[in-house]
């Protein structure tokens, strides 16, 4: 529940991943164009690609494998198509890895992975691969952490609907309710993906995220 609030200070909040950019385009001007963006982003991108991730990254870091690790970590950084989603998965991978880092530094019990925790730092952290490690520290079900990482995605861009929209509370709670009807889906799809199936084929996405890099007026980073 921890790693899934939105208070944790890893600058969720800071981005709309697309979704500023499609209002912009007017592609999503209603709550209901708005739950219908984020449940495609749910299943087209964040099943298939940055949870699927998560789900094969959480074993490599309880293995050690950090040759696995880092071969993941790597996909998640060429799978960025702009600038400005590179920036997000780096700086919130970061700020994570800074807030472990910060969590742990006084445990003794927790050498090992203070040492995990080094291993990744002298790496570019991609947040997807960061909350894995983080995941791994409390020991956590993959099943659990996929479902406590979709969720804090799911809020964060819930409330940046309601911003930029925009939309009142109880529409976001509306989006938010459908939203977490299918997560379960999402997760359990995640978890059976081998690397082959893995994937981030999202060009509109991108090409908006190109967009909203030049965009005029904005209030998110992404």
């Amino acid at each position: 529940m921890w790693l899934a609030s939105p208070a944790l200070p890893i600058g969720g909040f800071s981005y709309s991943e697309g979704l500023e950019a499609a209002i912009d385009a007017a592609l999503v001007t209603t709550e209901a164009e708005a739950a219908g963006w984020l449940v495609q982003q749910l299943h087209l991108t964040q099943a298939r690609g940055d949870m699927a991730a998560i789900a094969q990254a959480l074993p490599a870091w309880r293995e050690g494998d950090l040759t696995r690790v880092e071969a993941l970590n790597d996909w998640v950084l060429h799978t960025r198509e702009s600038s400005e989603l590179r920036l997000q998965t780096e700086q919130m991978g970061r700020s994570l890895t800074d807030w472990l880092r910060n969590q742990h530094a006084e445990d003794p019990g927790r050498s090992g992975c203070v040492a995990q925790l080094a291993a990744l730092s002298r790496r570019r952290p991609t947040y997807p691969i960061a909350f894995a490690l983080a995941a791994a520290f409390i020991q956590a079900p993959a099943q659990q952490a996929l479902l406590s990482y979709t969720f804090g995605w799911a809020e964060n861009m819930v409330q940046a609907a309601i911003k930029a929209v925009p939309l009142g509370q109880s529409a976001g709670q509306r989006i938010l309710a459908r939203l977490t009807q299918e997560i379960p889906a999402a997760v359990a799809h995640a978890e059976t993906l081998p690397d082959e199936a893995r994937q981030a084929f999202s060009p509109m996405l991108a090409i908006l995220s190109a967009q909203h890099e030049h965009q005029y007026s904005r209030l998110f980073r992404s």
